[in-house]
């Protein structure tokens, strides 16, 4: 699998998929006021490839779980193909993230009782347009494997399971927030390469959070954040293939 040239296309350009206008969350504990994003700026358009980078604490993290509907921000905007998700109720949200939006994190969050393929099948049950979770795991090179439990897994088979669960639902966005930071390089570079993968194949605007500044090379795009703020966007002209990645 995996596209001739080895690494996704350059982004379609247009109208955005998502913008952020002037993003702010404060999180309040007591008389205490932690800033974990200042009035961020930002624009995703559709098939497009973007890594963000900054240290812990820099405010990735809360960006990502305000643009999947998993948070709201403070004060400021975001919109998804043009409509306001500021001001929407709890109940669209969770539409949007269901018919939207697919999550990986850096702990593979797996059933251990079930196997990969029902792991899978727990979102293609629920899913309005699922792949069937065979297909799911083939795309990322998991088709020997559908009939075994996590523990039977390496660490980055799990992973790729939970980046089969994913994509079973065809979302139209992919969120990865440190998806090959309990990972070693071989292993992480296998991850990237699915998700490159998915990325070419089906179009899905991957958005992905590493500390690992090695990854940069394989986006179209690549955000830098410091003390909840944006400090420096990088665009690729042609982005490297996962392989080629060390750390």
């Amino acid at each position: 699998m995996g596209s001739a040239s080895g690494t996704h296309p350059p982004a379609r350009r247009g109208t955005p998929i998502f913008r952020a206008e002037k993003l702010t969350r404060v999180y309040r504990t007591g008389e205490v006021e932690v800033h974990a994003l200042r009035e961020v700026d930002f624009e995703a358009w559709a098939g497009e490839f973007v890594v963000l980078l900054g240290p812990s604490g820099s405010g990735k993290s809360t960006f990502l779980n305000i643009v999947g509907g998993l948070d709201r921000p403070t004060t400021g905007r975001l919109s998804f193909r043009g409509e306001d998700l500021t001001e929407a109720s709890d109940r669209v949200l969770t539409r949007y993230r269901r018919d939207h939006i697919g999550f990986i994190f850096q702990f593979y969050n797996l059933v251990p009782s079930l196997t990969a393929r029902e792991n899978v099948a727990l979102v293609t049950e629920i899913a309005k347009d699922p792949m069937r979770p065979e297909e799911a795991l083939a795309l990322v090179g998991l088709e020997q494997r559908i009939d075994h439990f996590p523990a039977q897994l390496s660490g980055g088979e799990q992973q790729r399971v939970a980046i089969a669960r994913a994509i079973a639902k065809r979302p139209e966005v992919l969120l990865c927030d440190e998806p090959t930071g309990a990972l070693d390089s071989r292993t992480g570079v296998q991850v990237l390469r699915a998700l490159t993968d998915v990325n070419v194949a089906f179009g899905t605007t991957t958005l992905v959070i590493t500390h690992n500044a090695a990854i940069r090379g394989i986006a179209n795009r690549v955000v830098n954040f410091a003390d909840g703020r944006i400090a420096a966007v990088h665009e690729n002209a042609e982005p490297i293939p996962p392989e080629e990645v060390s750390w």
